[in-house]
């Protein structure tokens, strides 16, 4: 893709790399395995069972828990994508990633890892269906509005709570499919993906992460990722916790707008 194709593009050139990151192998959080093990110093067996099969604040978990657990993962992570990557070097990866460069599919790789724990520790449904190859367009559109927090897009912050209003209103266990591909959502979801195309290819990585990573497999700056994932994941972190789809003991009304073209 030429530069100028870039620029004209620029919410499909995120979705590209977004695409393929999301193929990397360990990139996809298992929501069931990760709750399990998140929650097992904090909750009884029955909490447990009840915030997988419903959510972390239906199960009544104090925010405490959920903080600690939030911070527990976002150290976790950025140390991982501060030492070696953990996706470099793995075989068929280059193919996976096909004309994305390979280290920008692994930094975005480790920020839909994050961005997934969050989500599941702050009450958000399972973002994947499991055994699909390809994420699909709802799936795809929520990534493009977490990631959009990440970076301090503000617009991506109003999607956001939007979506979280329409899971909470129908304690849903999925995401909104029409609201987040064609409904009001989506052009939200437009917007800040053409912002992130310009901003993420063209500041950040431009300005220094692919020289700072000029190989495969090479370490991540340790300046470099205090400086931009550390921070990224916190905004992330921040603002789900402030949602009311996380205060513990939550239980919306059976409100039937799951897919409504207007939502407040």
């Amino acid at each position: 893709m030429t530069e100028e194709q870039e620029i004209a593009n620029p919410g499909s050139n995120f979705s590209q790399v977004l695409d393929a990151a999301a193929k990397l192998p360990g990139v996809r959080i298992d929501r069931t395995a990760y709750l399990r093990a998140a929650l097992k110093r904090y909750c009884t067996e029955e909490q447990i069972e009840k915030a997988i099969a419903d959510s972390p604040a239906a199960a009544g978990i104090p925010l405490k828990a959920i903080t600690e657990i939030a911070n527990t993962s976002i150290t976790y992570e950025t140390s991982k994508v501060t030492g070696l990557s953990a996706l470099a070097g793995i075989p068929g990866g280059l193919a996976v990633v096909g004309t994305v460069p390979v280290d920008l599919a692994q930094y975005m790789g480790h920020l839909l890892r994050i961005a997934q724990k969050l989500a599941y520790i702050y009450s958000w449904p399972d973002l994947f269906d499991d055994g699909a190859e390809e994420i699909d367009e709802a799936t795809e559109s929520m990534l493009v509005l977490f990631v959009g927090v990440m970076f301090g897009v503000q617009i991506a912050q109003g999607g956001v709570a939007k979506v979280a209003n329409m899971i909470a209103a129908n304690v849903a266990r999925k995401l909104p499919q029409r609201a987040l591909t064609q409904g009001v959502i989506y052009p939200i979801v437009k917007k800040v993906a053409g912002y992130l195309g310009v901003a993420m290819t063209k500041k950040l990585f431009a300005s220094g992460v692919a020289k700072a990573i000029p190989v495969v497999g090479a370490l991540f700056s340790g300046g470099l990722t205090l400086g931009t994932f550390l921070p990224m994941s916190k905004r992330l972190q921040k603002h789900l916790a402030s949602l009311e789809l996380t205060k513990p003991g939550h239980r919306a009304e059976s409100t039937e707008i799951i897919d409504a073209e207007v939502i407040n």
